[in-house]
């Protein structure tokens, strides 16, 4: 089962969707405003983007741009930018998909074919 944070106004979140509904993959949908990612969730995450926690921020997001995070990413430590994360879920980047021991943010379909193996 892969469970599935995603936005209904976004057009990446709606293919990434039709992508698993296409191959017949069971899925659970979360909506990642109301329900953003929780920590360890965010943690699993970034050990699959091999510690690059910039890859887990939506930062072309207004929210990211508001809070100016482009200069500050940088210098927070991981502590604060998951707590940012798991607190809004406009900030993280979607859609982020999590399986039992894989995980891929966004929608490339070479890593969603491999995503569902």
């Amino acid at each position: 089962m892969i469970k599935i944070y995603a936005y209904s106004g976004c057009s990446t979140c709606r293919n990434a969707l039709k992508f698993l509904k296409d191959r017949r993959v069971a899925h659970e949908v979360v909506a990642i405003r109301e329900t953003p990612p929780s920590k360890a969730e965010l943690k699993r995450m970034l050990d699959l983007c091999e510690g690059q926690v910039r890859r887990l921020f939506n930062t072309s997001g207004q929210d990211y741009r508001a809070l100016g995070l482009g200069a500050k990413l940088d210098s927070m430590s991981l502590d604060e930018a998951l707590t940012l994360l798991s607190g809004n879920g406009n900030l993280v980047k979607r859609p982020f998909a999590l399986s039992k021991d894989r995980g891929v943010v966004g929608f490339k379909v070479e890593e969603w074919e491999r995503l569902v193996g």
